[in-house]
């Protein structure tokens, strides 16, 4: 690289001690240009930067006209700079106005310039702004001059991100990074979450781009990796992974084999041995990893992204020495917590008060998570794609649970409308409280049993706030889920004690383990299934593994003495199943009288409405069972065949439709035939147009999230379900046409009060 002052070293020496001056911002920028162009012997050096609006501003030049900067703009993929910003990718021309991109702006004076070199600012994968190097002569920049302007990228960008930049963009525009955005997920949990962001999983700060010794940092790296490549050795030979293959072994695998890689390993190298320090050569090599990465179009590749980010995150933790995330008592009082995914545990480590809510990169409506997140009635909105990339530590937030909107960097305008929304919900939920010791009872006289599901300890002070009659489904999986053993009998049994005591004598519902499918217990082997949402599952398991379900039961049997006690069955297909997971119920509690336990006043057994072979068989079931229990979700998707976590799918279909209701009336008529008592416990009686249908075909008892407990008992009493149930004889009868939109019209015609 020809250079008239000394090469690489000596630039980024002489560029530590420019950012270490105390001038502003534009002074600083303005001899970054001088330094680089005096250094790389080139008559220009510019600088663009990404504003808000999506195009690239001049933001200092070294060589054009002067009069240009903050003048000139031009939209991504225009001219050379836009393709560069576009593709995240260096452009190296000898001759660059025979390019068919090349545009011409006669601001600039740039016409008499041939040669050119830009690359790409990138932060996270994320194009801030475009860096170019020209020249009079027609010539091809050396790989050692791309590196280098490369490393001035990186320094650019964290001048970008720190938001040093931001009071130079032209008025009325902003940076990219600081802009707002508005993003669109799926909504896992209700309600409204105002606040900063708060990150899982910090980005490593890097205090020092530039090194002073590259022998030292070189050292540094090599012993980082070690200890990186050892601690994933470790994982792989932890006891709980050597009982056989699955995938978390494949997955620990890929890491091994991308941390023992030797061209990741070379490019980090190779960086540091540019001047940059070992931090800043890793985030340099991942963020060019990354930008190529993001235009790939095949999930596969786009899915190992995952894995480089999280090991180039380790290894940065491994530099700095850092192993932790932020404690509850850390959390700003208005955290919006946001991470790419995370177990229910970690959720739990966090300080409930200060949590306003959650954002997931990825996540479920079904995850672990996600289901803690509703118990704690925290906001969740997944299935958003790059979110983690948008933001830093403390950038203001706002979560629409309701929509799946999220709204980052909000604009006043959003801000305030957002304030006002809040400010609704509180007058309604103040209105729902007034209502919590009213009865649940219709325009017409007829009666609605509102119950509760939980899951959890924290879940059980809703009941008496939202005036539920009970829980009518106690998952009693999460338990499980968030032990790290399986939980001994005693503890069951206390466990169950605690929510009988907290229930103070209204029903509690338990169901049995709901394991299987995407409800994996981390000390349970199983094996990998093709379809787990309809493989070894549920009541499946409790009948294979019968010590798991008589370990159970026995739990329930002893913690409900001298009290009612209500047990029901998931997935169950046929009347087999429940006959034989009734005859351990029974056996459990002749052994416990044989030894002078005390049991429970009376024990109900139920069945869990779920497989749609099971509605073929209500006759026989009825007459064994003591009551039934609709799981729509599960019943909507095996009607369907349609998986409810699968993206492409999710909005597709809508479980609010004249199949699905056929079904469920089919279902309410067989109950009432047989005089069995019959709930439903799935989502769509969370809403209260949802619950309103539920009404019209007849069912009488009803079990939601405890949120929704006021807003479906203030419909209901304004609800005429004679009315409604005329219409929807009439309405079922027609298949066509969006059964929604008829039954929101006829809420409007007939003043039923639907929440918004």
């Amino acid at each position: 690289m020809r250079s008239s002052i000394g090469g690489p070293r000596v630039m980024l020496r002489r560029l530590r001690e420019v950012m270490a001056e105390p001038v502003s911002a534009q002074e600083r920028l303005d001899r970054i240009v001088v330094l680089v162009a005096a250094n790389m012997v080139a008559e220009v050096c510019s600088v663009y930067v990404m504003r808000g609006d999506g195009t690239l501003e001049l933001f200092a030049t070294e060589g054009l006209k002067r009069e240009a900067v903050h003048r000139i703009a031009m939209k991504v993929g225009q001219g050379l700079v836009g393709v560069i910003a576009r593709e995240a990718q260096p452009l190296n021309l000898p001759d660059a106005q025979n390019h068919p991109a090349f545009a011409y702006f006669p601001e600039t004076g740039e016409e008499i310039y041939h040669s050119f070199l830009g690359v790409p600012v990138l932060r996270g994968g994320q194009t801030l702004g475009v860096l170019v190097v020209q020249n009079m002569a027609r010539r091809t920049y050396s790989e050692e001059e791309v590196e280098a302007l490369q490393t001035i990228a990186i320094v650019l960008a964290e001048m970008i991100a720190a938001g040093e930049l931001q009071t130079l963009a032209k008025p009325g525009t902003g940076l990219a990074l600081q802009r707002p955005h508005h993003l669109h997920g799926r909504s896992f949990a209700e309600g409204i979450g105002l606040g900063h962001a708060v990150l899982h999983e910090p980005r490593v700060e890097i205090k020092q781009l530039i090194a002073e010794d590259a022998n030292e940092e070189l050292a540094r790296l090599d012993a980082a990796l070690e200890s990186l490549r050892s601690s994933v050795d470790d994982m792989l030979q932890h006891p709980s992974l050597n009982e056989g293959a699955g995938e978390h072994v494949e997955i620990l695998e890929s890491y091994r084999m991308f941390a023992r890689d030797r061209g990741w390993a070379r490019r980090i190298h190779e960086a540091v041995k540019t001047g940059l320090t070992a931090e800043a050569a890793v985030e340099r090599v991942q963020n060019d990893t990354r930008a190529q990465l993001l235009r790939q179009t095949d999930p596969y590749i786009r899915e190992r992204l995952h894995d480089l980010d999280d090991l180039a995150n380790r290894l940065l933790r491994e530099l700095v020495g850092w192993s932790g995330h932020p404690s509850g008592g850390e959390l700003p009082k208005d955290a919006i917590l946001v991470a790419r995914n995370m177990g229910p545990a970690e959720l739990l480590d966090y300080n409930r008060d200060s949590l306003r809510a959650l954002v997931l990169e990825e996540g479920s409506p079904t995850s672990h998570v996600t289901i803690v997140a509703r118990a704690l009635g925290i906001p969740c909105v997944g299935q958003l794609d790059g979110v983690l990339d948008l933001l830093k530590s403390g950038d203001p937030v706002i979560v629409d649970g309701v929509s799946g909107e999220v709204h980052i960097r909000p604009t006043a305008e959003v801000e305030g409308a957002y304030v006002d929304k809040v400010q609704l919900r509180a007058r309604r939920q103040e209105r729902y409280q007034r209502l919590r010791d009213t009865p649940a009872v219709t325009r017409d006289g007829v009666t609605m049993t509102l119950m509760m599901n939980a899951g959890l300890m924290v879940d059980l002070p809703h009941l008496p706030e939202a005036g539920a009659a009970g829980i009518g489904l106690f998952r009693t999986e999460l338990q499980f889920m968030l032990s790290s053993t399986f939980p001994r009998i005693g503890e069951q049994e206390a466990f169950y004690r605690s929510v009988l005591d907290a229930a103070d004598g209204k029903p509690v519902v338990f169901r049995s383990l709901d394991i299987g499918g995407d409800k994996i217990l981390p000390y349970m082997r199983q094996a990998e299934e093709l379809n787990p949402a309809m493989g070894w599952r549920a009541i499946r398991i409790a009948l294979d593994r019968p010590a798991l379900l008589k370990s159970q039961v026995r739990a329930l049997l002893l913690a409900a003495a001298g009290r009612e006690l209500s047990i029901m069955f998931p997935m169950v297909s046929e009347v087999r199943e429940f006959d034989s997971a009734r005859a351990i119920v029974e056996q459990e509690a002749a052994r416990l009288e044989r030894h002078g336990h005390a049991l429970p006043a009376r024990t109900r057994l139920g069945a869990m409405i779920e497989v749609p072979a099971l509605i073929w068989q209500l006759n026989e079931l009825a007459a064994k069972a003591d009551f039934l229990s609709i799981g729509s979700n599960d019943l909507f998707q095996f009607l369907y065949a349609v998986d409810r976590d699968n993206t492409r799918l999710s909005s597709r279909f809508d479980p609010l439709c004249v199949p699905m209701l056929r079904t469920l009336k089919e279902i309410v008529d067989a109950a009432q035939r047989n005089s069995i008592p019959l709930t439903l416990c799935g989502e769509l009686a969370s809403k209260p147009l949802t619950a309103m249908a539920l009404a019209g075909i007849g069912l009488r008892t009803i079990s939601m999230t405890a949120a929704a407990v006021g807003p479906v008992k203030a419909m209901l009493r304004s609800l005429d379900v004679g009315a409604v149930a005329a219409f929807l004889d009439t309405r079922l009868a027609q298949p066509n046409g969006d059964l929604r939109a008829d039954l929101a019209r006829f809420a409007a015609e007939n003043g039923v009060e639907i929440e918004d």
